[in-house]
């Protein structure tokens, strides 16, 4: 298995902070699984993109401008086919790690 197909999505921006309120799993009746904040498996892009990410630190890229000029160069870019940019790779982040 490759996600947690029983991860429940949060109805909150954050967890309820009011003591009794919420939601707790007891561990005894949870399956252990080794993806647990995985609602689904990877997409072909998320994982071309982390390769090419890997690569990108492997080639000595250390800033946001050293990386993205390394994703560009790999030729992937970003969703929509366009070079990535500062502005549209920060926000693709921000969506891939919500």
């Amino acid at each position: 298995m490759d996600h947690n197909p029983y991860l429940k999505p949060w109805h909150r921006p954050e967890p309820n902070q009011v003591a009794g309120k919420g939601y707790i799993e007891k561990p005894e009746e949870v399956e252990n699984i080794v993806w647990q904040t995985r609602a689904a498996p990877p997409t072909n892009y998320e994982n071309d993109l982390g390769d090419a990410l890997v690569r990108a630190f492997e080639s000595g890229a250390e800033t946001l401008q050293e990386v993205i000029a390394k994703l560009n160069e790999q030729g992937v870019f970003s969703p929509d086919g366009s070079p990535w940019t500062e502005e549209n790779f920060e926000r693709e982040m921000k969506r891939l790690g919500a």
